[in-house]
């Protein structure tokens, strides 16, 4: 379909107003048009190891509760999932996977709304947190804040400046292939709160800080090229408050070094992927609203 956003979404709420009134879904299949939204990304979006885990890709190990899943359901879309754990933007254009095409290949001129969350393997985040891990305490180990940030320099941020400009590429390209679509990026959520919590998750108090913060500036870039470049940003970091790897177990949205349910570390659980699929929706609704 190539309807905008705020025409399909206004089918899609008169036509449930009508279900309800006339007690007739028929009625309402007839009389609204499905809208057509892409889920690009990595782990972040694709949510590795929650269960159930989507058969049409194992080697991205997806999953059917992924955020991309919730806020389809929740916006009664037609979900094409193409996010993919361990992608960078780079898969984006390139098969990441033999047999699995380029993200990018979802995009259509019919395509109505676009999610991206994309940057933490381009920029070396991943591998960055797990060198932040002491399992002794204080003083026997080494601290990832003092050796990413010798002579004065944190080399970590400065790989995630010098990773923007390219993420400003990649937004056009969206744009390019999907005209009509409204774009929302998504960005990496609330991992350890300040000052950590040694040792139930093994990171100094110092490191917890700092990989947090580096984070929260990937986060900050994603926000200021999403705005540069006409897509919305959607923050999934105040409503990680209270839910980080931090929290009980039955409060975490995102899982620690060691998970507490079926997920992959360091990444969102099945509440996290909800909350954050919810969040989306919400984004996608209050861009309808600000533009009807």
């Amino acid at each position: 379909m190539n309807l905008s956003l705020r025409t399909a979404l206004a089918a899609t709420v008169a036509a449930t107003a009508l279900a309800t009134t006339l007690a007739t879904p028929a009625v309402a299949a007839e009389t609204t048009e499905t809208l057509e939204y892409v889920a690009l990304g990595d782990s972040f979006a694709a949510a590795p190891l929650v269960p159930p885990i989507d058969p049409s890709n194992l080697l991205c190990l997806r999953s059917l509760a992924d955020y991309p899943h919730i806020a389809a359901k929740a916006m009664g879309a037609r979900l094409t999932d193409v996010s993919c754990s361990g992608a960078t933007a780079d898969h984006f254009t390139t098969s990441q996977h033999a047999g699995t095409k380029p993200q990018f290949d979802a995009l259509t001129a019919e395509t109505d709304v676009v999610s991206i969350t994309i940057g933490g393997n381009d920029t070396g985040l991943v591998a960055t947190a797990l060198g932040c891990v002491n399992l002794l305490p204080k003083p026997l180990g080494t601290s990832c804040a003092a050796k990413n940030t010798e002579d004065g320099v944190d080399t970590v941020k400065a790989r995630i400046d010098a990773w923007a400009p390219k993420f400003a590429t990649t937004l056009h390209q969206v744009r390019q292939r999907a005209p009509h679509a409204e774009v929302f990026v998504i960005g990496y959520g609330n991992y350890i709160r300040p000052g950590g919590c040694y040792p139930t998750q093994p990171i100094w108090d110092v490191d917890a800080t700092y990989i947090q913060g580096a984070v929260d500036h990937l986060s900050a870039a994603l926000r200021t090229t999403a705005r540069q470049n006409g897509a919305a940003y959607v923050d999934t970091y105040s409503l990680g408050i209270g839910h980080d790897t931090c929290a009980a177990p039955a409060d975490r949205y995102m899982e620690g070094l060691i998970p507490t349910h079926v997920a992959t570390p360091l990444h969102p659980n099945a509440n996290g992927s909800r909350a954050i699929g919810h969040a989306l929706a919400s984004a996608v609704l209050s861009t309808t609203t600000r533009t009807g």
